[in-house]
């Protein structure tokens, strides 16, 4: 098993048992730490998935700068991110795959305990469904050819933003739930991530009808 692969399905196993402390209420502190390292994990996986592609040439620092907006291996980068998607197909599905399951559990629990309104969780659902299908035969991020893709998807910005965003949101809702912490931050909250996230995929359903 690739490295990359297991640290995707790490990923999943740390979200699930969050979900699970969330729902038993235990000290908030421990699924919030969880919630954090799901997301490391997320960055985690992209690193070793290029460094074995690499074979060692792309280091920890330099995919670091990279994700920090430093553009002078870029092209570097992205050209060993198409290799990925060639010599190991399925393991930028299964990145995909990870993130929907992670997104989709959290954004159901606090549906089921009645933090966040159905209609949010149908509009993510309609979302992703409707951007992964479109874009799917495109290939993977880093093949966005427009510029207003590449800017509200692809760009290291907005990934570093909206994950950045679920963070804080989902923490937040964890301290609601757990800790009965003030319901109206939360619906903004829920607001600003509901409409970055049909803002993105309304990118990426503009990238998947270009040529």
């Amino acid at each position: 098993m690739r490295s990359a692969d297991a640290s995707t399905m790490l990923r999943i196993g740390v979200i699930l048992l969050a979900i699970y402390l969330v729902l038993i209420k235990i000290n908030p502190i421990i699924p919030i730490a969880l919630l954090a390292l799901a997301f490391i994990l997320d960055g985690v996986d992209g690193f070793l998935a290029l460094s074995e592609i690499s074979r060692g040439k792309i280091s920890l620092s330099t995919y670091l700068n990279y994700s920090l907006g430093d553009k002078t291996n870029t092209k570097r980068i992205k050209a060993f991110k198409e290799s990925i998607a060639k010599t190991a197909k399925h393991g930028p599905r299964f990145d995909v795959a990870a993130d929907r399951i992670m997104e989709y559990s959290l954004w159901a629990v606090f549906t089921v305990v009645g933090i966040v309104p159905l209609f949010v969780l149908i509009i993510i659902i309609i979302r992703h469904s409707i951007a992964d299908a479109m874009l799917g035969a495109k290939g993977t991020s880093s093949k966005m050819k427009t510029g207003f893709a590449r800017a509200l998807y692809a760009s290291n910005v907005s990934r570093g933003a909206i994950n950045v965003l679920k963070f804080v949101t989902f923490a937040y809702l964890m301290l609601v739930y757990i800790s009965a912490y003030p319901i109206l931050p939360a619906y903004v909250l829920i607001g600003l991530l509901t409409t970055f996230i049909v803002v993105r995929g309304a990118a990426e359903v503009y990238e998947s009808l270009k040529d």
